[in-house]
């Protein structure tokens, strides 16, 4: 996972814990990271015998990224991974079938393509890690804010328009008589 977007950068599904696996996966990882034009790499690790092996130091040593231990060499931790592993077991595979592994493998193809293309982040300002990796959306907040005005005028005067015979039709608001919208526009 990229930590700047949130972007899940490379994945597997393996039937067993194999370091080769793990240093491949860097490997993947790294090239997309570096495809996207940085300069340079830190791999932020917990210290599981999957991350610190022969394997994963040969691949980090061939590829000259340096790693970094989670709550060992640095005061914190790889939460954001981690927060991630806990949402897609418990938000969405442990409520399918998970009778092989090519179900496993499915359903997490989904939920990684659906994280970094659909979800929107609160903590991104509502874009997609995609789009944060990508640097597009950048005026996705302002948009957003100038199409909830929109929204807000075109409800109130929608309101304003309904007329049933039995209510008096709305009137103009005057200075210190505001309608709740006016208010609410006014506040803006």
């Amino acid at each position: 996972m990229d930590n700047f977007s949130h972007r899940i950068l490379a994945w597997r599904i393996s039937p067993a814990l194999e370091t080769s696996r793990t240093a491949s996966l860097l490997h993947e990882a790294v090239q997309v990271v570096l495809g996207s034009g940085a300069s340079a790499v830190t791999l932020l690790a917990d210290s599981g015998v999957e991350n610190v092996n022969e394997a994963v130091d040969a691949a980090l040593n061939e590829m000259g990224i340096s790693r970094v231990l989670a709550q060992v060499e640095i005061a914190w931790s790889n939460s954001m991974i981690e927060a991630w592993w806990k949402s897609l077991k418990h938000g969405w595979l442990f409520l399918n079938q998970l009778d092989t592994l090519a179900a496993v493998e499915r359903l997490v193809a989904f939920y990684v393509q659906q994280h970094n293309e659909v979800m929107p982040h609160a903590a991104l300002g509502g874009r997609t890690p995609n789009e944060v990796f990508r640097g597009e959306a950048t005026d996705l907040q302002e948009r957003v804010r100038v199409a909830h005005r929109a929204a807000v005028q075109e409800r109130i005067a929608a309101n304003q328009r309904l007329a049933c015979g039995e209510c008096p039709v709305p009137h103009a608001p005057t200075e210190g008589n505001t309608t709740s919208g006016e208010q609410y526009r006014k506040d803006e």
